[in-house]
């Protein structure tokens, strides 16, 4: 992943020093494991574990020759072990070290993203509990609908966010799996006892069966979940680019002192950081899409797989947390603007309250066709003329006739809609939250 969306503490997890120490980890892992078991000397685990070190040029300088990055980083380890650098290895395959080596790394990365997920969780749980009684306008279709609590999107959002994150934490968790089965998955050369003790000690839980490879099914839904987080953001994001519109204003993106929106036009400020957002997360579902092209490989094994990972896994974590820790530090300096919204809830003139409108004139013994359909044309004449709706229902004989003028005003009540919800936000939180 380029610079600009990468963040160090991600980086450096999949940067090669760390992929060839994963690698170590599991071969110091095996040796001692083996010893245990009276397989290979103990001397030997010992010498291993003392001397093997990482020698990233070293290993670079063999590949050229040999072309496999494995036997390359055996043989630069081999080199400062000494005479019992025979036992390196011993009764393992390339992939028995490369993907229990991925299950760790991935296992340090998934708790980087839970963290951040975490602090974005929390923006959204601050804002719904903010703004809970703040009404705006709800639009449906793009079109004002009924007023809503400019909270309750986003009590919304962290509903659904939280549920993503249960997901995530199932998929991490099924990720944690080590394979130490040999080059087809049937232990010849070891044992199921020696994959268990290897995985133990490096705080996996070993494969129920596995071929020469982990299915990859579980880096499938990993990055499918990583995925999903990201596109509940864009769903955020988009929310706020729609809400940032001139023609909307309800908020907008903080500008910082000295930003600047366009090379042209100074007065620009533009939801750069919600615009970032969605263009990261098609990517993430890019990620995603290769992932599910992975689980189909041939027999026991190809490799069809592994140039496609080497690319989308670190870029995927990489991508993601970079868009958790700018979106997060989005909505923690969010500018809302509740003047905007109580204007906009009053554009249609009453319109948004038709269904209450409706209602009171059924309750009052009108047929609902009938009551429809005088109240649809008087919204209507009302949007025609300029005069409020309220106005309009005055003027109508046939509504004078079920609802006084006064009942009428008190049908035009903004905080009436949010009656329901601490009602709702009960369901959500925990106790506590008033």
């Amino acid at each position: 992943m380029i610079e600009r969306y990468r963040l160090p503490e991600m980086t450096a997890l999949f940067e090669e020093k760390a992929r060839f120490q994963a690698f170590l980890d599991v071969e110091v892992a095996a040796a001692k494991a083996l010893a245990d078991l009276v397989v290979i000397p103990a001397d030997a685990a010992k010498a291993i574990a003392r001397n093997a070190r990482v020698d990233i040029g070293r290993i670079q300088e063999l590949e050229k020759a040999t072309k496999h990055d494995v036997v390359a980083f055996t043989r630069a380890v081999s080199e400062h072990v000494g005479e019992h650098a025979k036992w390196l290895h011993y009764g393992l395959t390339s992939t028995d070290v490369v993907d229990t080596a991925l299950a760790i790394i991935l296992r340090k990365a998934t708790d980087i993203i839970k963290a951040k997920a975490t602090r974005y969780q929390h923006a959204l749980k601050s804002l719904a509990l903010a703004h809970r009684e703040t009404p705006c306008v709800g639009r449906t279709h793009g079109i004002h609908a009924e007023v809503t609590s400019f909270g309750l999107k986003f009590a919304r959002f962290y509903d659904a966010f939280t549920r993503q994150l249960t997901r995530f934490d199932e998929m991490a968790k099924a990720m944690a799996v080590g394979k130490v089965s040999g080059a087809v998955g049937t232990h010849a050369h070891t044992s199921v006892e020696f994959e268990k003790r290897v995985c133990d000690q490096l705080g996996l839980t070993p494969a129920t069966t596995s071929s020469q490879v982990l299915d990859r099914d579980r880096h499938a839904d990993l990055l499918h979940s990583l995925a999903m987080m990201a596109t509940e953001l864009e769903r955020v994001a988009l929310e706020i680019r729609h809400l940032q519109r001139t023609e909307i204003g309800e908020v907008s993106e903080r500008f910082a002192a000295g930003q600047k929106g366009s090379s042209a036009m100074p007065h620009k400020q533009n939801p750069i950081a919600s615009e970032n957002i969605a263009g990261c997360a098609r990517m993430m579902r890019g990620y995603a899409s290769m992932a599910m092209e992975n689980i189909a490989l041939w027999h026991e094994r190809d490799i069809s797989h592994s140039s496609v990972e080497r690319v989308a896994m670190p870029d995927a974590f990489m991508v993601l947390d970079y868009m958790l820790d700018r979106f997060a530090g989005m909505l923690e300096t969010l500018v809302v603007h509740e003047g905007k919204m109580r204007e906009n809830i009053d554009l249609t003139r009453g319109g948004i309250f038709t269904q209450r409108v409706l209602h009171a004139m059924i309750e009052a013994g009108m047929d609902r066709n009938e009551a429809y359909d005088i109240v649809q044309s008087a919204a209507f004449d009302a949007n025609e003329t300029g005069m409020h709706l309220r106005e309009a229902l005055h003027q109508n004989d046939k509504v004078l006739a079920v609802l006084s003028k006064e009942e009428i005003g008190e049908l035009f009540d903004v905080m009436w809609f949010l009656r329901h919800i601490d009602a709702i936000y009960d369901r959500l939180f925990t106790e506590g939250w008033r």
